[in-house]
């Protein structure tokens, strides 16, 4: 995505000229002193502009690996070339003696970066508040949008690490050597944050864009659920739900409309601009292949959907088909059962036969989008391993042919705020309340639901999270913070591997054989529920120590 890195400058040489004697004015001509920028409204919410940019790269590159659904049971990168977005996120989801503290900083750390954007932030903070001459309501509200920053990113580093070291924007406060603060203080002081951002910050109407209300009461019903704060995660869902607030009639609807298009679910969104090159890259790593084979391109089904993720799909009526057909070890011509299954399912994953741009995907060997054979083929350049396409978060519109895609990113919308506070809820021993969550996630879906309660209402809270929250960067986290990912699957991430179905047509009749795409059982170490700290902090601050689990 194109950063408003000049942003700043630019404003500041239309505003401030220089002087007509360049050989007497001893003014630096190409910077402007923080002193200036910040003691205005408008050259303030520029330099803030770039920050934002630190919200979507955590997010659209949460790992070095790519996406994080390929550690769980959601997503299957298609190469065995040896780098990102093919072998490695396979070989992190085996574990074993490659998860050594190097190789897992090096690959989900994000250490540096969440630190680079926190300094950056209390710097701001501190500046603001040392030359900000703008009105009371005015400051407080750019506070507001500079604390959720700072925020977001402690909510980032302590979900992965958990003790981490602590700054504020007193920046003589900063020095070469300080010690981590133990997890609850970092939650303390991400509530704090959002709490003083959810009371300046105006609801969205009037924001025009910028950091709102309910942005900073949805983060806090994601964070505080990590902190087990559970309290704070209903009453900030109670507040946002009177902001008006709802979920989208269509599923499909909650993210790829636009904000601009009424997206009522949509909280916080990040939209694009193809006419003026501000774009992402999302589809050409996850378009059909096929769209690149008719176009004589290559490229597309870098990662696709399971045969696990698609089993996690209910039928439209309710429950779940019987799946062992179509698990025969010499394979079934019988069509599997996509038609009957419910509409999330037909949001989110292509299959044979789906229609897409006009056309029906051909996921089988030799069709337009193909398939390869996981490790074998070590490129499969757009052909899936598993017969399967990802449709949700992919552009139906998005020309090959383009250098950039301009569909929208939604990274909290309503529904995660209602599971969250089921959660929440549940974990309070407010059964009535998580069922009713619950009933309404299901009922946009076309579903039917009967209350539960105890371990069943969990497995119900939990079946919607995935369902629900498929291939939005969530799944991955809620394992690690539930402290199931090291159990054995479903229930966690060990002893199994992933699967698909190789297909293969003879005249109008379709096989389907179930088929391994990995190439031996994964695993998830519980010295994996925090990451390790990296070795620059650890040689540069005398007062850490690397983390228990790591040494």
């Amino acid at each position: 995505m194109k950063k408003n890195l000049t942003l700043t400058l630019v404003l500041a040489a239309a505003l401030f000229p220089t002087a007509c004697t360049p050989y007497l004015d001893m003014t630096p001509s190409d910077r402007v002193s923080e002193k200036t920028i910040w003691a205005e409204t408008r050259s303030a919410e520029y330099a803030i502009n770039y920050l934002y940019t630190y919200i979507w790269d955590v997010n659209a590159a949460p790992t070095s690996l790519g996406l994080t659904e390929a550690l769980t049971d959601e997503l299957k990168y298609t190469s065995y070339n040896y780098n990102a977005l093919c072998y490695l996120p396979s070989e992190m989801a085996y574990g074993g003696s490659v998860l050594t503290d190097t190789y897992v900083d090096a690959y989900l750390g994000y250490w540096g970066t969440l630190y680079t954007a926190i300094r950056r932030i209390n710097a701001d903070l501190s500046y603001l508040k040392a030359y900000g001459t703008m009105e009371e309501a005015e400051h407080a509200r750019l506070e507001g949008e500079l604390r959720f920053l700072r925020a977001y990113m402690y909510f980032e580093l302590t979900k992965r690490y958990k003790d981490v070291i602590l700054y504020r924007e007193d920046l003589g406060e900063i020095t070469k050597d300080k010690a981590v603060s133990r997890e609850a203080e970092a939650w303390a002081l991400v509530a704090e944050d959002l709490r003083f951002a959810a009371d300046a910050l105006p609801e969205a109407p009037a924001a025009r864009g910028r950091i709102d209300r309910g942005m900073a009461l949805a983060l806090t019903t994601r964070a505080m659920l990590y902190a087990e704060r559970y309290g704070d995660v209903i009453a900030a869902a109670d507040r946002l739900a009177a902001l008006g607030y709802a979920l989208e009639d269509n599923y499909a609807d909650a993210f790829t409309k636009t904000l601009a298009q009424g997206n009522r679910e949509a909280i916080l969104q990040y939209s694009f601009d193809l006419a003026n090159g501000i774009t992402h890259s999302f589809n050409f790593y996850y378009t059909p292949g096929g769209d690149y084979t008719v176009n004589s391109a290559t490229g597309g089904g870098y990662g696709v959907p399971t045969q696990e993720m698609v089993e996690s799909y209910e039928l439209a009526t309710g429950g779940f088909p019987d799946w062992s057909p179509w698990h025969a070890e010499d394979g079934t011509t019988a069509t599997p059962p996509y038609a009957l299954l419910e509409p999330r399912f037909h949001a989110t994953i292509l299959y044979n036969g789906a229609p897409w741009k006009g056309r029906r995907i051909e996921p089988y060997v030799g069709g337009t989008d193909g398939w390869a054979e996981w490790r074998t083929e070590k490129e499969p350049k757009g052909r899936t391993v598993t017969g399967y396409y990802l449709r949700k978060l992919v552009d139906e519109n998005y020309d090959v042919n383009t250098s950039g895609s301009s569909q929208p990113f939604t990274f909290l919308r309503y529904a995660e705020v209602l599971l969250n506070k089921a959660e929440a809820c549940y974990r309070e021993n407010d059964e009535t309340g998580a069922n009713a969550l619950v009933r309404q996630i299901r009922a946009r879906a076309g579903l039917p639901y009967t209350d539960c309660s105890g371990t069943a209402l969990w497995e119900a809270i939990r079946q919607e999270r995935k369902v629900e929250l498929a291939y939005e960067g969530l799944r991955y986290w809620d394992l690690r913070r539930w402290k199931t990912a090291a159990n054995a699957w479903p229930d966690g991430l060990a002893g199994y591997q992933q699967h698909g179905l190789k297909i293969t047509r003879s005249g109008d009749t379709f096989t389907y054989q179930y088929v391994s795409v990995d190439d031996r059982d994964r695993t998830f170490p519980e010295k994996m529920y925090r990451f390790p700290m990296p070795a620059g902090e650890l040689n540069s601050n005398n007062l850490v120590d690397q983390y228990p689990e790591w040494k």
